[in-house]
């Protein structure tokens, strides 16, 4: 492709709205514009590089056993008002109505759609397993739009579903599109982790998280050198926590606190450890029953972990006056003794070693020493409430966590029966009994992982492609398009290339070299050939690679076997990676 004939224009200025390297660089180099918040045009350099990673896609969906095929964006809120999630999805759900009054959604997510076509196809057990996969447009109509495509509203998702008679299927199925999500993000050369991670909206009994390593990634991983284990922050568990030693009085006795109510406060006027503060916390849901949650001083609460022990889609931190008429103490003075039994009490599991805490008094400028879980008040549930962070033991071995942040480009789910038993989604197994089908579902952002590629990989002039996802493999300058000799060389190049099979991008444009060279670095193609005046004089053209830019010197006639033979090296090296 000669640049003068492609829709490549490249811009030297930063787009005010991009916050991380990707957004600013996919902008720069002219792979995407930006049509309205979170909704992006993919112009041509950027959609040739989602269709190289959407042929890796393929590929190994494809050999993982799934069927392809594309569902409508649009789908009857009847669909989903079956499964129950019209409601219960949010305001990030777009609902859509016709001329006709009716009612659609655009489908964030198909699980909906597919169990409606599975539903009307398979009626035995000699039928399942299925599994099937689209690449397709989704709208999530996210409250606040960022970081370009890595969250975006509008966004371009590989998402499958299989269908299962029984859990051993489901499980086989899961393990098989586990290794190819490992097979696709190793053949895009990124450093990448797999993390347990909380079910959230899509729902079901086990997920795993995909993770590209990167600093400027939104969410927080922890994970195990010693053994391995990794998980979500939303989901992390650690290990047992160490407690100091308590010299507290053994029975429980109050001291004035006055106007001291955070933990910092309290702790250095007791002069005691956080650690051995009990940090009660009252929240409200959409049930009627007021929660009081407890935790460790020196430790945050994960609301997520709290919303499954409490049952509850929406917890929320009570406000002054619902703290203060719920436990008879203002905020900063609420303990665990002495509430009503219309609260429900649970505490993390970290408090069941403590002796001697130290807790609110539920009255005004007061703390009670000596308190002891399991003596002084019991909790109704026990529960794991900590958001763990980097230096917590490892819950599975002597190792400890550390802590990185990630990029999700993936996520698998188990999700059983959660769409078949609502939507009817049924099947008769080998004794003619009808059963629900047992589903799996799995994720994978193409814009986003792309955007996580270019995070990993770029530097202070630019994108540095991986071989595997880049737009071209070759970037060919003509660095004096003015004189008859180098135009004559470099389109003989050009044409030899072509004719090989190679991706080339001839850079004929009538620009300064200054400027080729700057939109060479920008733009992040692999392999760099420059044929120039001076080098031509001897018979020479110059070679150098994206990620090193170490120039080298070869021969005119022999150039195009030269980069032949240096392509099939990196794709080497990209396989071996």
């Amino acid at each position: 492709m000669r640049w003068s004939q492609f829709y490549l224009f490249t811009t030297r200025e930063v787009p005010a709205d991009a916050e991380v390297t990707s957004h600013q660089l996919m902008v720069r180099a002219g792979m995407i514009r930006k049509t309205a918040a979170g909704i992006y045009s993919y112009l041509p350099f950027g959609w040739r590089v989602l269709l190289k990673l959407e042929a890796i896609v393929r590929r190994e969906i494809d050999a993982a056993g799934c069927s392809e095929l594309r569902m409508p964006a649009l789908a009857p809120a009847e669909l989903w008002q079956e499964s129950g999630r019209f409601d219960q999805y949010g305001k990030e759900l777009l609902r859509i109505r016709d001329r006709h009054g009716r009612d659609f959604v655009f489908g964030p997510t198909h699980e909906e759609v597919v169990t409606d076509l599975v539903r009307k196809d398979v009626r035995s057990y000699r039928q399942l397993p299925v599994s099937l996969y689209q690449i397709q447009t989704k709208f999530r109509d996210e409250i606040r739009p960022r970081f370009g495509l890595m969250r975006g509203r509008e966004f371009i998702m590989k998402d499958a579903y299989s269908f299962h008679a029984d859990s051993a299927s489901l499980e086989a199925a899961y393990r098989d599109m586990h290794d190819a999500y490992c097979r696709i993000f190793k053949a895009c050369g990124l450093d990448y982790t797999v993390v347990e991670a909380d079910t959230g909206a899509i729902g079901g009994s086990s997920s795993h998280e995909f993770m590209v390593v990167a600093d400027t990634g939104e969410d927080e991983v922890v994970r195990c050198p010693g053994c391995g284990y990794g998980a979500n922050i939303e989901k992390a568990e650690a290990g047992a926590l160490a407690y100091p030693v308590s010299d507290a009085p053994a029975e429980v006795s109050a001291i004035d606190t006055p106007g001291l109510t955070s933990v910092p406060e309290v702790a250095a006027f007791l002069g005691v450890e956080p650690s051995q503060m009990i940090k009660t916390l009252v929240y409200t849901s959409e049930h009627e029953t007021p929660v009081v949650a407890l935790v460790r001083g020196d430790r945050a609460i994960n609301e997520i972990k709290l919303a499954h022990a409490m049952g509850a889609r929406f917890p929320v931190l009570a406000d002054d006056q619902a703290v203060a008429r719920i436990t008879g103490a203002p905020v900063g003075f609420a303990g665990p003794i002495g509430l009503s039994e219309r609260v429900r009490v649970i505490a993390d599991r970290s408090l069941e070693g403590m002796k001697g805490g130290v807790a609110g008094a539920n009255r005004a400028d007061t703390h009670l020493l000596g308190v002891t879980p399991g003596r002084d008040f019991i909790p109704d549930s026990w529960a794991d409430l900590l958001q763990v962070t980097g230096g917590d033991p490892c819950q599975r071995c002597d190792a400890t966590l550390e802590l990185f942040r990630g990029i999700e480009v993936g996520h698998i789910f188990q999700l059983g029966t959660k769409y078949s038993e609502s939507m009817g989604c049924t099947f008769l197994d080998a004794d003619g009994r009808e059963q629900p089908m047992l589903m799996g579902c799995y994720g994978l952002g193409i814009g986003r992982t792309v955007a996580a590629a270019i995070e990993q990989n770029h530097d202070q002039d630019g994108i540095v492609w991986p071989l595997p996802l880049a737009p071209f493999a070759v970037l060919l300058i003509a660095l004096n398009p003015q004189d008859e000799a180098v135009v004559a060389a470099a389109g003989a190049l050009y044409t030899a290339l072509e004719r090989a099979g190679v991706e080339v991008l001839f850079d004929d444009r009538p620009e300064r070299p200054g400027v080729k060279f700057k939109d060479a670095d920008l733009t992040g193609i692999p392999i760099r050939v420059v044929v120039g005046k001076r080098g031509l004089a001897e018979g020479k053209v110059e070679l150098s690679l994206r990620q090193d830019r170490i120039k080298n010197l070869i021969d005119r006639t022999d150039a195009a076997d030269h980069i032949q033979a240096l392509l099939a090296e990196q794709r080497a090296a990209s396989a071996h990676h």
